[in-house]
C-alpha cells in the first residue's frame, strides 16, 4: 500500500506513511500490537531509528523492534527474493540512497545477500540521467519523459566530457551536478547550468520547444546511460561467470528501454527486475529482509494486486452518494469489451489495487489500440501529457509473440521494451513506439482472471488480442486508489464510461 494513494499527493515526499499502514493492518487484519519487527531504510542517518520510534509512538500508541538497512540492500531483497531464483547476481541502480547510488550482490537462498561492492553517490549514474532530465525543460521525476523522447532524436551529442563508460562502469564527473562552494542562494542553479556551458546551448525552458537539437541531446542522453550500464553489468557477470541470474531494482531499473537492451546482450539468462523497482519497493525489500532476519524463508512474489479493494457495496454508496447515474452489470468484462470494441475509452477499476508506479489491469484505463488516433486522443482528452510520450499494450500471453519479439519469455510487469513484429505494428499501432518497440505486459487468467476475460472478449469481437493499458489517473496525480477518487477522476476527464466492480458510468 502506498502513502500517495491515499494522501492523493504524488510521490508523498517528506511524510511517513500512516494511512498506508493502516490499510495493510486492514488488510492482514491484525492490530498493530501484532507487529514483531519494523524494518526501514536510513542506515546510515543516525538518530533515525529513534525519529521512527518517536512516530509510530505517537501515531499507533506502541512501537516495537526497529531495524535499519541501507537503502541499496533494501531494493537488493526486494527483486532477489521476489524474483524465485535460487542464486543470482544483484544490482541495484538509482540516484542515491544511504550515501551510495548502487550496490553489487551476489545472493542465494542458502546464504542471504553478500554486498560485493557499493558505488558512491559522486559517481551516480542516476544522478547524471537527472541532470540531463533537468537541462531538457523537465520537472524533478520526469526521467520517463526523456526515455519517450529520445526514439525521436539521433545519438550525436558528445557527453564524454560529463560521463563516459570506462571497464566494469563508468566515470562520471560530480561537479557537473554540485559546484563547489556550495550555493548560497536559493535562485542559483543546483543544475543544468554547466551542462549549458558545455553544450553551447542555454537549458530548454519547461513547456518549450522540442527542437531536434533536444530530442538530439535526449537520444545522446539515453544510449550513454545503456552503454555505462552494460559496462557495470559485464563486470559483475565476469566476477561469477556461472551464475545465470541478474536481478536489477533501483529507479534506473524502471528504464524499459535500457532493459531490454540488456535482456538482448545475453549475458544472462534470465533477468528480474520487480515491479517495485523504485523507491516504492523500498518497503518489500525491508519486510523481505526482516523475514529472513526473523527466521522466515520469504516467498517469491506472486501477485502486484496486493492493495486495498472495496466492495460492490461501498462502491454502490459512492455512487448514491453523489447522485450518480449507473446500471449493473452483471459480467463487467462483456461490457468493457463492447465499449472499448466501438472505440469508447473506458475507467476500468476491479479488486485490489496494484503495486507500483504502473497500472496492470485493476486501475487502467483501458481503449482499442489499432488506430494512432487512440494514442493522440488519449494523451489530449484524459492524461493532458506530452503528445511524444507512449502507452503500453496488454496482450494475452498465448499470443504476445504473434504482435511482439518477446522470445518466449513473459513480461507481466511493464518493466521492459519489446520490438513489434513489422508486419503487426500497424494492428496495433496506438501502442508502438516510434522506435517501433512497446512496454509490453503480458496477461494470464492466473494472474488476474478478470482483466484477461476482457481482453479475450475484445480479441472475440475484434479478432485483436492487445488494448491500450495506461494508468488510471490524470497527469501529476497518483493512481486512483478508492471509489470517489474513480469518479472524481472519470468526471474530470474525457472518459467515455467508467466500469467499477459490477456497475456502469456512462457520459
Amino acid at each position: 500500500c502506498e502513502e500517495e494513494r491515499y494522501l492523493r499527493v504524488k510521490s508523498a515526499h517528506g511524510r511517513l506513511p500512516y494511512h498506508s499502514i493502516k490499510a495493510c493492518l486492514e488488510i492482514a487484519r491484525i492490530a498493530f500490537e501484532d507487529i514483531d519487527l519494523v524494518v526501514t531504510p536510513g542506515i546510515t542517518y543516525p538518530d533515525f531509528e529513534e525519529r521512527i520510534r518517536d512516530y509510530l509512538r505517537h501515531c499507533f500508541g506502541s512501537c516495537p523492534r526497529v531495524e535499519r538497512i541501507h537503502h541499496q540492500q533494501a531494493h537488493i531483497a526486494a527483486a532477489f527474493y521476489g524474483s524465485g531464483f535460487d542464486e543470482a547476481m544483484c544490482l541495484s541502480l538509482d540516484a542515491t540512497g544511504d550515501g551510495a547510488c548502487g550496490m553489487l550482490g551476489r545472493a542465494s537462498l542458502e546464504d542471504g545477500v553478500k554486498v560485493l561492492d557499493e558505488i558512491p553517490t559522486q559517481n551516480s549514474l542516476g544522478f547524471f540521467y537527472t541532470l540531463m532530465t533537468y537541462y531538457l525543460g523537465f520537472e524533478d521525476g520526469d526521467e520517463y519523459k526523456v526515455m519517450g523522447l529520445a526514439p525521436y532524436g539521433e545519438p550525436n551529442i558528445d557527453l564524454s566530457r560529463i560521463i563516459r563508460p570506462v571497464d566494469g562502469g563508468w566515470t562520471f564527473d560530480w561537479s557537473f551536478v554540485r559546484a563547489a562552494p556550495p550555493v548560497r542562494s536559493p535562485f542559483e542553479p543546483l543544475y543544468a547550468a554547466k551542462v549549458a556551458e558545455l553544450l553551447r546551448r542555454p537549458n530548454r525552458m519547461p513547456g518549450g520547444d522540442l527542437s531536434s537539437f533536444y530530442r538530439d541531446v535526449a537520444r545522446s542522453t539515453q544510449t550513454m546511460m545503456e552503454d555505462c550500464l552494460l559496462n557495470l553489468v559485464r563486470g559483475l557477470k565476469d566476477r561469477c561467470p556461472e551464475v545465470r541470474n541478474l536481478c536489477f531494482a533501483g529507479g534506473l531499473a524502471l528504464n524499459c528501454s535500457a532493459n531490454q537492451r540488456l535482456r538482448e546482450a545475453g549475458l544472462f539468462d534470465n533477468i528480474y527486475v520487480p515491479p517495485v523497482a523504485s523507491d516504492r519497493g523500498l518497503a518489500l525489500g525491508c519486510a523481505y529482509h526482516g523475514a529472513v532476519l526473523l527466521g522466515d524463508r520469504p516467498w517469491q512474489f506472486w501477485s502486484p494486486y496486493l492493495g486495498s479493494s472495496y466492495s460492490n457495496d461501498a462502491m454502490r454508496g459512492e455512487l448514491d452518494a453523489n447522485g450518480c447515474r449507473y446500471e449493473d452489470a452483471n459480467d463487467p468484462a462483456e461490457m468493457a469489451a463492447g465499449m472499448i470494441a466501438e472505440g469508447r475509452i473506458v475507467g476500468w477499476y476491479q479488486g485490489r489495487s496494484e503495486i507500483g508506479a504502473r497500472a496492470l489491469g485493476n486501475r487502467s484505463i483501458v481503449a482499442r489500440c489499432d488506430d494512432e488516433g487512440m494514442r493522440k486522443r488519449v494523451n489530449a482528452r484524459i492524461k493532458y501529457r506530452e503528445e511524444f510520450r507512449p502507452f503500453a499494450p496488454s496482450v494475452l500471453a498465448e499470443r504476445a509473440a504473434d504482435y511482439f519479439r518477446t522470445e518466449g519469455a513473459d513480461y507481466p510487469y511493464m518493466c521492459f521494451t519489446a520490438d513489434s513484429v513489422p508486419d503487426k505494428a500497424g494492428e496495433v499501432a496506438a501502442v508502438v513506439h516510434v522506435d517501433g518497440t512497446a512496454r509490453i505486459q503480458t496477461v494470464r487468467s492466473s494472474d488476474n482472471e478478470l482483466y484477461y476475460d476482457l481482453i479475450k472478449k475484445y480479441h472475440d469481437r475484434t479478432d485483436c488480442p492487445v488494448v491500450l493499458n495506461t494508468s488510471f489517473n490524470l497527469k501529476g496525480q497518483p493512481i486512483v486508489e478508492t471509489p470517489r477518487d474513480a469518479l472524481m477522476t472519470f468526471y474530470g476527464c474525457g472518459l467515455d464510461a467508467l466500469i467499477m466492480g459490477n456497475f456502469v458510468v456512462r457520459k
